[in-house]
């Protein structure tokens, strides 16, 4: 089965990724078991600073880690007393860093790696979909290493290579700062939140796709979209294949009503969608 979650707002592709890395304890290559979600996207048990293990995404195509409040108070990176990220209609509007003194991810153990600690929007949606799911690691950690992904075995190799990668938030933040001219807040704009999750079988040659989960709340909901809908097409976009569905939904843009067709009851219909705003 191929699914994809198009409540998830940051694209996160798994893929063969030749990296450059920092240090291991052993100068050998480290491999580390992974599993395969039904998104195709891989997950892997972490520790910090010892505490664990907790689920998270392994992400080649995130520039930086990210880690919910949860586990930053549950492994010592934050206070228990800690207060939340502030947040607007639930999105977080500020990221906090954080620097783990040491991170494990199987057999693999990284020093003082930078993290993000943030209630991200996206991980959420994951958890509630495949959980747990309580963070992401990205560039921060893989960019240290030559990273061979085997599907097959579902194993990822880590071969140390001495690169320390850049801290991409401080580097971000710089940027910022120095590129504003005014008091004027920066936004940078989000993709969007569609909260339903499509399926297809690899012997349906009929058009469309079948809507598997509509999340309670999510654009997807207040249009009127159900689970067993067939859709169609999006925004004039055919919809027939489960990336032709990714593809669509990638050209709107959050807070844009766009047309959908779907089959319900052997009869067609069309929907409004506008799609939230992610992060």
């Amino acid at each position: 089965m191929r699914r994809f979650a198009f409540a998830v707002a940051v694209l996160l592709l798994p893929a063969v990724v030749p990296s450059q890395a920092d240090e291991s304890p052993k100068a050998e290559p480290v491999v580390v078991p992974f599993q395969l979600l039904k998104t195709r996207h891989m997950a892997v048990r972490i520790k910090i600073n010892g505490k664990g293990p907790y689920r998270v995404i392994f992400d080649t195509g995130a520039p930086l880690s990210l880690i919910n409040t949860r586990v930053a108070k549950d492994s010592g990176l934050l206070p228990k007393t800690a207060a939340k990220a502030p947040s607007f209609l639930g999105i977080p509007i500020a990221m906090k860093q954080e620097r783990i003194k040491v991170l494990e991810v199987g057999e693999l153990r990284a020093k003082d790696v930078p993290v993000v600690v943030m209630d991200h929007p996206t991980v959420e949606v994951m958890n509630q979909l495949l959980g747990p799911i309580e963070g992401i690691v990205g560039f921060s950690l893989f960019a240290r290493y030559r990273t061979t992904v085997d599907y097959q075995n579902r194993e990822m190799t880590f071969e140390p290579n001495g690169y320390q990668p850049a801290d991409v938030v401080n580097n971000l933040q710089a940027l910022l700062s120095r590129s504003s001219k005014a008091a004027a807040p920066k936004v940078i704009a989000p993709a969007a939140l569609w909260g339903l999750v499509v399926d297809k079988e690899e012997d349906d040659e009929d058009a469309g796709v079948t809507i598997k989960t509509v999340l309670a709340g999510s654009a997807a909901a207040r249009a009127g979209l159900r689970a067993g809908d067939r859709l169609l097409t999006l925004d004039d976009r055919w919809t027939d294949t489960v990336i032709d569905c990714y593809a669509a939904a990638a050209h709107v843009k959050p807070g844009t009503a766009v047309k959908v067709v779907i089959r319900r009851d052997e009869a067609e219909r069309e929907l409004t969608v506008t799609p939230d705003l992610g992060l």
